[in-house]
């Protein structure tokens, strides 16, 4: 680590969406965490948890309701201009779950890889071939591919292309949201090595959002887990895959497959039963306590708030 001052750091972020008649769906709700220099966070959670919210929220692609960010140091305005955006993309940048749907059909891969730089005004004259071919080579391409389309690419060299793309601003801070979903299992674990490389080299600090609880614990050097907008743990990711504090992130991990077949068949599957909540105008209490099986009359009226239990493990939860 070059520092220990956060690269990024939230106090009760909170990214809400107007339904009409009323209706707020709290789609990140108070979180705080903080995500230091050359360091990788993960944050996993189901689907529509609020995970890619958040990480919008800290490139700046959204607003933040309310809630302190800060990044270097400094109070990021909940508002930004155009201009102040536009600015703030040179430090954060996202590379997306969908390598095809998020590279335009009709650009060549070397101008979506210089857009960026050109808008910010460099990138001029022949230095433009030049560091297309520079960022192709340095994600696994050659500069023969800088004039075809995204069409004409695998799922894996479209995630590279991504990769190129949003590293060419060079940027201190990373969301990787869901980069290796989308694509084969085989090439999964060539773009996570290619990541981990880059952040070697260029001193980059991602927080990489997935599903995946093995590939995270691979990949990160703490692991945050959300429900329904909240945190509710928060860890070194190998205490936390290998002891979770919070009933939901016993359940994540429970149902993580394993990669022994023999284990994988013999151990038991703990299913959740109960309701979802809903985020939309969520009332007091646990969002989890429907599902939780050691849940008590507490966990159902007091909304309980991300502590610190042991140095550096954080849980949500009255009973642990």
């Amino acid at each position: 680590m070059q520092s220990r001052q956060p690269l990024v750091e939230t106090k009760d972020l909170c990214k809400y969406f107007e339904l009409g008649g009323g209706a707020m769906l709290h789609a990140v709700d108070k979180v705080s965490l903080h995500i230091l220099p050359g360091e990788t966070l993960g944050l996993v959670g189901e689907s529509g948890c609020g995970k890619s919210t958040l990480g919008r929220v800290l490139v700046r692609m959204y607003d933040q309701t309310s809630g302190d960010y800060r990044f270097e140091g400094e109070t990021v305005s909940p508002k930004l201009s155009q201009k102040d955006r536009r600015a703030f993309s040179l430090s954060a940048q996202m590379i997306f779950q969908d390598p095809y749907g998020s590279l335009n059909p009709r650009m060549t891969v070397g101008d979506i890889i210089a857009e960026g730089p050109e808008i910010h005004g460099r990138w001029k004259g022949p230095e433009r071939q030049k560091m297309v071919n520079y960022w192709l080579n340095r994600v696994g391409l050659v500069p023969e591919h800088a004039h075809r389309f995204p069409h004409e690419f695998s799922g894996g060299q479209r995630q590279r292309i991504g990769i190129a793309r949003s590293l060419a601003l060079e940027p201190k801070f990373v969301v990787c949201d869901e980069p290796i979903s989308a694509l084969d299992v085989s090439v999964q674990a060539q773009v996570v090595t290619l990541l981990q490389e880059l952040q070697r080299e260029l001193g980059l600090t991602y927080l990489f959002i997935a599903h995946s609880l093995s590939m995270v614990r691979y990949i990160s050097n703490r692991m945050a887990v959300m429900y329904l907008g909240k945190l509710v743990e928060l860890g070194p990711s190998e205490e936390v895959y290998k002891a979770p504090l919070h009933p939901y992130s016993e359940a994540l991990i429970g149902a993580n497959p394993t990669p022994d077949p023999i284990k994988e068949r013999t151990r038991q599957h703990k299913l959740l039963a109960g309701e979802l909540a809903s985020p939309v105008n969520p009332k007091p209490g646990c969002r989890f306590a429907n599902r939780c099986p050691i849940a008590i009359d507490r966990c159902r009226s007091e909304t309980p708030e991300l502590r610190e239990v042991k140095p550096g493990r954080f849980v949500a939860c009255h009973l642990r």
